[in-house]
């Protein structure tokens, strides 16, 4: 019983530490991708005549 228990815990923490890998690769990705495409508008602003 103790042994499944262990192995439940370790299988739960290393899912843990995957799936909070991915969100911050996630988060950095989304962010450099916003800030791009926000450079990009405000260069683009001074070519439109109203």
């Amino acid at each position: 019983m103790d042994e499944r228990v262990y192995k439940t815990m370790s299988r739960s923490g290393a899912l843990s530490i995957a799936i909070g890998v991915i969100s911050i690769v996630v988060g950095v990705t989304s962010g450099v991708l916003l800030l791009i495409s926000g450079g990009r508008l405000l260069a683009g602003k001074a070519k439109i005549l109203f």
